[in-house]
């Protein structure tokens, strides 16, 4: 699918990205993605591991917010059977490289040229893509990229100065799917390339360690990730997902989570917040923005609440800027209530009180 000139291209750049790591190889020119099954089934595959837990080194601070960090998603054509060979059609890519201090340095996004789908599973592939990213299988009008330029531009990417391979962040839930497409890219390639995949909430639970030495509880963690505030915002999705108004997308995922680490983390570290670190919309809302909840029908809630004194102790000033409501008062999580509901459950109003007080008068002439 490449031209002569775009083959020795990047020809070359695998012998150099080769002699770096002291080993000479051959690397395939190549990308027929016709053929349904690799070309050769011995293909040496990427070495793509995955640690435990996050292995952070980190002295100071300052050492935490310079860090460069990776977060990764690769989106496919549906999910198949563990019985086929093609577990999944990887369709688009997105990566962000981020630091708590910058925020987002850089991003890299393509649609990928899928492969096609075995027999009897492309109304299964076309329906979940559908239901989720809505990228078709075929009739794409957008370019896509094939494997090879996919991998190599994505390891580009990533290349530091130092030689180093960068850590890769994912969540939990969406890495078998991420490290399975990289390694069919790179077995269909011929692409050697040394991956590191690390749940993005063990950083966030190291980041949090480090700073307070506590840990938060994983479920609150992906809470917090799972959040929707920045699903409608700007310069979040890519273009495409963008004017077609589609909320899955590969890019807007990583970074939503680079949404939520800033919104979480910056002010502990002392990090003033930017447009690199947030939405510029959501940067006047500040901390009085709640990643989880909207309530629509506020009037019927707010009166709901004012008749009922369980919940008075948790009403509190907005000069405060409470964001969380404890789980023992039955208003939803998340609800930042008005300064005047407690003076008006725990003083009562004034018509109230006048009214009151002209009964208690008017007993004593009755009897």
């Amino acid at each position: 699918m490449l031209t002569k000139e775009e083959k020795m291209a990047y020809a070359e750049k695998a012998r150099k990205l080769s002699g770096k790591k002291c080993s000479q190889k051959t690397v395939k020119k190549t990308c027929n993605l016709a053929l349904p099954v690799p070309a050769s089934p011995t293909a040496k595959m990427p070495c793509v591991t995955f640690p435990d837990a996050s292995v952070m080194s980190w002295k100071n601070d300052q050492a935490v917010l310079v860090d460069i960090f990776y977060f990764l998603n690769i989106y496919s054509h549906g999910k198949l059977p563990s019985h086929c060979e093609q577990r999944f059609l990887p369709c688009e890519i997105g990566c962000v490289k981020y630091c708590l201090q910058d925020g987002i340095i850089s991003d890299f996004h393509h649609f990928i040229e899928p492969e096609v789908p075995p027999r009897g599973f492309r109304y299964h592939c076309q329906a979940a893509s559908d239901a989720t990213h809505k990228i078709p299988i075929s009739g794409f009008h957008l370019p896509r990229t094939c494997y090879a330029v996919v991998l190599w531009e994505l390891l580009e990417f990533v290349q530091s100065a130092r030689g180093v391979w960068p850590r890769f962040y994912c969540r939990s839930n969406d890495r078998f799917r991420i490290s399975w497409c990289l390694n069919r890219m790179a077995s269909m390639t011929g692409i050697e390339s040394h991956l590191e995949l690390l749940d993005v909430e063990d950083l966030v639970i190291e980041l949090y360690q480090k700073k307070y030495q506590k840990e938060p509880s994983k479920t609150w963690v992906c809470r917090e990730l799972d959040a929707f505030l920045w699903d409608f915002s700007s310069n979040t999705r890519c273009k495409w997902h963008e004017e077609n108004d589609i909320l899955c997308c590969a890019l807007a995922s990583c970074k939503k989570i680079v949404y939520c680490i800033s919104k979480s983390l910056a002010s502990a570290y002392g990090v003033s917040l930017t447009a690199a670190h947030l939405p510029l919309q959501d940067l006047d809302n500040g901390e009085s923005t709640n990643t989880k909840m909207v309530i629509l029908d506020a009037g019927r809630f707010q009166n709901m609440k004012a008749g009922g004194p369980a919940c008075d102790r948790h009403f509190v000033s907005p000069s405060r800027h409470q964001e969380f409501v404890p789980s023992n008062c039955d208003s939803p999580c998340g609800v930042k209530t008005c300064s005047f509901y407690e003076t008006s459950t725990m003083r009562g109003r004034g018509i109230t009180r006048l009214l009151k007080s002209a009964s208690d008068l008017t007993k004593p002439f009755s009897n």
